[in-house]
């Protein structure tokens, strides 16, 4: 299918790449200022900021509370970025509906940033508020049963690593993982996934701008063969937790995506891989003001809701 024609059309307003080395502030400033008025936003029940402390330090969150109820499944949610974008602000509007279309509270995670902070502070961000937000169950409204982790992009990098990790430190509380296109091998091995040639040209995320979007989480030497920072490396994917991968048509990492999906029940964990037809990289945050895209939030709480009570 071609890609969308609503995608198309902003996909031709976007300026060429021109090469010009990578200014974080500068794009986060651009970030920023599309970020709607809050009056602008989805309504929930309640949203607030918190600070969750963690082994790394005190992380920043929001919780996002659907509707009132006695409790919650809970869902921990690591935005994208490419490890150096991203904020509560910009994917407020992903986790609000994340919140309303799986009807569990939504912790979204504020975690460093690379290159002020490259690998592993995010990731140890993430893991350290899932950790904190099981601990403290009872005063979020816990339901003690569902504990879900999602993220897109570098966020579903971030899932895949947790999810590992969690299951290798012996703490069995997470029961579902879901990823939306994650960025899961930082190997940028054009040759490696045909989706990498495929789509390695005008559908907003390129492959040639990869590795250079990469290279702020990367810099301090860590090793793109490491399964923490690459997590389709991982050898063993036996025993962790249920899976939801969502993926798009024309994205340079969709591949890698799906091989993940497929390794997972290849394991034996129940994984559902779930490609969205005439999309993008990046099309949860970016156009899933399109309804047939919006649908990856209702896929969510199928998922989460159908595998609810393990």
């Amino acid at each position: 299918m071609t890609i969308h024609p609503e995608i198309a059309k902003i996909l031709s307003t976007l300026p060429a790449p021109d090469g010009s080395p990578l200014n974080p502030e500068a794009m986060r400033a651009g970030e920023a200022a599309q970020v709607p008025a809050l009056e602008d936003r989805r309504p929930l029940y309640s949203v607030e900021d918190a600070t969750a402390v963690a082994p790394s330090g005190d992380v920043p969150v929001r919780i996002y509370t659907p509707v009132e109820a006695d409790a919650y499944g809970l869902l921990v949610y690591f935005h994208g970025g490419a490890f150096f974008l991203g904020s509560l602000d910009t994917h407020d509007h992903v986790a609000r509906a994340l919140a309303k279309e799986t009807g569990y509270k939504v912790i979204s995670v504020g975690y460093r940033l690379a290159p002020e902070a490259s690998f592993p502070a995010g990731l140890d961000d993430c893991y350290g508020v899932v950790r904190w937000a099981a601990a403290r169950g009872h005063s979020l409204g816990w339901d003690g049963k569902n504990l879900a982790i999602a993220g897109d992009s570098s966020g579903g990098n971030f899932v895949a690593a947790v999810a590992a990790q969690a299951h290798d430190d012996g703490f069995p509380a997470i029961t579902h993982q879901v990823l939306f296109y994650p960025s899961l091998d930082l190997d940028f091995d054009v040759d490696r996934y045909a989706s990498l040639r495929e789509n390695a040209k005008g559908y907003g995320l390129e492959t040639a701008g990869l590795l250079p979007f990469n290279s702020f989480y990367l810099e301090n030497g860590a090793d793109p063969a490491d399964p923490l920072v690459s997590p389709i490396k991982r050898e063993d994917l036996a025993g962790l937790p249920a899976a939801l991968v969502i993926t798009a048509e024309h994205d340079p990492l969709r591949d890698e995506g799906e091989l993940y999906g497929r390794r997972l029940k290849e394991a034996g964990v129940g994984a559902t891989v779930s490609r969205y037809a005439g999309a993008n990289h990046g099309f949860v945050q970016n156009f899933s003001w399109i309804p047939e895209f919006y649908r990856a939030f209702e896929e969510t709480g199928e998922f989460l809701n159908a595998r609810a009570g393990r």
